[in-house]
């Protein structure tokens, strides 16, 4: 029970990791604020409420910095304060070699795995501050060295180093700033889709291409499940991870990323 009396916010929470990282607080004890842009994430609130737990559900679009205020300002109004936040918005849209990305699509691919971050942590911070105390952990990846996915690489390889930047600056404030880099991870079937649009032959055979290299890539030559990923954030949003801030633990099999 190491999340009880504790006020939790988890974005993209919907779906895959976020919602098993606010399923896992739940089940320890915290109160959960789930942020997500798909209306799915009232079912997966509803789910955390009917077993008892304290959750609710808020759509709201976190690439923009009123969508992230909006979600703090609801959190602080349903539970009175954030312990913790968690930044899992984000994943690649497209898979394609550099060249043949358009300017609309390496744009997209910055403002969805980039700017959720930076906003969510931007509008978090001040009643963390105030209160001397606090955890943000980033969902970062180890796609930062991976083919096929340079705008996304970028955008996380912007998570890391936000991870270590406002850690440096925020630990004086009782602030801890830490994140995961999942490897290649199994999503469950019948998701809602990053990219809703139907693939050409050539982004199938991309598509591929980064399984292929995901896969060889780890040590364990196989994707983690979304368990595998959701237990290292829940360690790192505990009182277990007090002295570790800064760090960008990787999730992935041993591929460094």
């Amino acid at each position: 029970m190491r999340f009880t009396g504790k006020v939790a916010v988890v974005t993209g929470a919907a779906q895959g990791i976020g919602k098993g990282v606010a399923c896992g607080i739940a089940a320890e004890g915290g109160a959960v604020v789930l942020a997500d842009r798909s209306d799915h994430v009232h079912g997966a609130s509803d789910e955390i409420s009917s077993a008892g737990s304290a959750a609710r559900g808020f759509v709201c679009d976190l690439e923009t910095y009123s969508g992230a205020c909006d979600l703090i300002q609801f959190a602080i109004a349903e539970f009175g304060r954030i312990d913790i936040l968690v930044n899992n918005v984000g994943g690649t849209i497209w898979r394609k070699p550099y060249e043949f990305y358009e300017e609309h699509q390496i744009l997209a691919e910055l403002h969805r795995s980039l700017l959720p971050t930076l906003w969510c942590a931007r509008a978090a911070l001040p009643s963390m501050i105030e209160r001397g105390h606090g955890v943000i952990v980033n969902v970062s990846s180890n796609a930062t060295r991976s083919i096929n996915r340079v705008p996304y690489a970028a955008a996380k390889g912007g998570v890391n180093a936000l991870t270590a930047s406002l850690a440096f600056e925020a630990a004086s404030k009782g602030i801890r700033v830490v994140a995961t880099a999942p490897g290649g991870t199994a999503a469950p079937p019948g998701g809602i889709p990053r990219n809703p649009d139907p693939l050409t032959d050539d982004e199938i055979r991309w598509h591929e291409e980064t399984v292929v290299q995901s896969t060889q890539s780890t040590f364990l030559k196989r994707y983690s499940s979304i368990e595998e990923q959701v237990a290292p954030i829940l360690f790192m949003a505990s009182d277990d991870a007090s002295y570790i801030t800064g760090t960008v633990l990787e999730v992935s099999g041993g591929d460094r990323g």
